[in-house]
């Protein structure tokens, strides 16, 4: 029966310890988590507190320190600054000092959060700790067969007021006219014969500059030394300068949405298409999610860029040799 009591004590315990506040010498500290289950990108706040007396005197209190994350999967947004203020205005001998972190995460999974550590008067050796938390992380489900997923609607266009142009008409006329009267000026004043000056030579075909530059990077061994963002970034970037220039579309502005939306109004062979979005996918993971392919991804993405490149540059081939 004693075994029973011990054993509901110490689960009362349990259950109320996030609701405690960590305190010594007069002083509290506890932490507040808006919720503890997101979805993968969203964001929740921790609300850290420290309260103490005025009549402390030569009171230090060391905050915790924070970097990128609080741990690998759980990273950092915004640290706000500590904020002071009295929580009872009939008290003023009460003090409360504040700090927010919002954070966020990438990795589904349940990750725990370690408490956060206060040193007081610089006593490393036994710091207040407020209570730990378990942040709950879930993916988000997508159903591709369904049809609710929609293109963004085009921005409504607003009605032109031409009278809101006017004074920048006048203006550009006015520039204008003295521009052309400067360029007469000048062409009278240095006038010579005219030498003949030979055009320029062809652009070289952008399926060129991006083959060299897949050699390139494979001649590099990126991915083989550990840096995975650097090459990920680069066969993107040399993906985004080719279809820049093979379809003029502004492809280094534009998000790998964006770009398959777009590269949807262009006459490609839907095996390329796959290859180029199995590339710009492969890459936001890792260059913003953090992940790690394997060998075979690596030696895959490209691959497939390279794939890509040589199933959409039969026109401009063609093009140039003629």
């Amino acid at each position: 029966m004693n075994k029973r009591i011990y054993i509901f004590a110490f689960l009362i315990c349990i259950i109320a310890l996030p609701f405690v506040k960590i305190s010594a010498q007069g002083i509290t500290v506890h932490a507040l988590m808006d919720t503890t289950k997101i979805r993968i990108g969203e964001q929740t706040k921790i609300q850290l507190f420290v309260n103490y007396k005025t009549d402390q005197k030569n009171l230090k209190i060391q905050w915790p320190q924070f970097e990128d994350t609080l741990r690998k999967e759980v990273e950092i947004v915004d640290v706000s600054k500590i904020d002071t203020t009295m929580p009872d205005k009939n008290d003023p001998n009460n003090i409360q000092q504040h700090q927010t972190i919002t954070v966020t995460s990438f990795d589904s999974g349940y990750w725990a959060l370690q408490p956060f550590k206060f040193i007081i008067n610089g006593d490393t050796a036994k710091p207040m700790e407020t209570q730990a938390f378990l942040l709950e992380v879930q993916t988000v489900p997508v159903d591709t067969a369904e049809a609710s997923i929609k293109d963004i609607k085009a921005p409504f266009a607003e009605p032109i007021d031409w009278h809101e142009f006017l004074p920048y008409i006048y203006w550009g006329l006015g520039i204008l006219a003295i521009i052309v009267l400067l360029i007469i000026v000048i062409v009278r004043l240095t006038r010579k014969k005219t030498k003949y000056v030979a055009p320029p030579p062809p652009a070289e075909p952008p399926h060129v500059t991006a083959l060299r530059e897949l050699n390139r990077i494979k001649e590099q061994r990126l991915w083989q030394e550990g840096k995975m963002k650097e090459y990920y970034t680069a066969i993107t970037d040399a993906l985004r300068v080719y279809i820049e220039g093979r379809y003029k579309v502004h492809a280094m502005e534009l998000t790998t949405d964006e770009i398959m939306t777009v590269m949807k109004s262009q006459v490609i062979d839907g095996m390329s298409k796959e290859k180029l979005q199995q590339v710009l996918s492969l890459a936001d993971y890792v260059k913003f999610a953090k992940a790690q392919p394997i060998d075979v991804e690596n030696e895959l993405v490209w691959n497939n860029a390279l794939m890509f490149i040589q199933g959409t540059m039969r026109e401009e081939v063609e093009k140039f040799e003629s």
